[in-house]
């Protein structure tokens, strides 16, 4: 399996791999995938793919959102979405993204990885519940144990506070979950 950053040819396949991974939600998370990409700078963001037999079978995002902490806005990143092709879970290609994306947002110096997922899998990581860490989550639909957060070498003890999620993620109604009843 080879790790690199995406290509502009790879939209398609990355694409397919969110519709896949992700069932009935997948276009929302594809559509999402296809604006965030817009906000990634080399130097803010990082969208990598996984390969294997030349075709991208896995795919992981971290883009720049804001922390309003006491003493000034930080900037933070947030890991999402990530996605494996579904016959492909359980064969580490996720983890492999997720600590190889983390290497190189801790070698550029950022303080904060936030993200909405489950704790049982992102614990492995170090990721543990952003509210016992001194942060609030953006909305009150996240589910408190959902709301993760990962504090990297530069991050100073004051940075506590609210993360405010990049403006994409609201466009799509992609923070938090809503009443599937309503």
């Amino acid at each position: 399996m080879d790790l690199r950053e995406e290509l502009p040819s790879d939209r398609q396949a990355v694409r397919d791999v969110h519709l896949q991974a992700f069932g009935d939600h997948g276009r929302v998370v594809a559509e999402l995938v296809d604006t965030l990409r817009d906000t990634i700078t080399p130097e803010n963001g990082l969208s990598m793919v996984a390969e294997r037999d030349r075709q991208v079978v896995g795919h992981v995002m971290f883009t720049r959102s804001l922390l309003d902490a006491p003493r000034q806005l930080v900037e933070v990143q947030v890991l999402s979405p990530l996605a494996v092709m579904p016959e492909l879970h359980e064969r580490g290609i996720g983890s492999v993204l997720v600590r190889h994306g983390l290497g190189i947002l801790a070698e550029r110096v950022v303080p904060l990885v936030f993200l909405e997922g489950d704790p049982g899998y992102y614990s492995r990581f170090g990721f543990m519940p952003g509210g016992g860490l001194g942060f609030r989550k953006p909305s009150l639909r996240i589910p408190g144990g959902a709301f993760q957060a990962l504090r990297l070498p530069e991050h100073e003890p004051w940075m506590t506070g609210t993360l405010v999620c990049a403006e994409p993620f609201w466009r799509h109604d992609a923070v938090g979950l809503r009443d599937a009843d309503t």
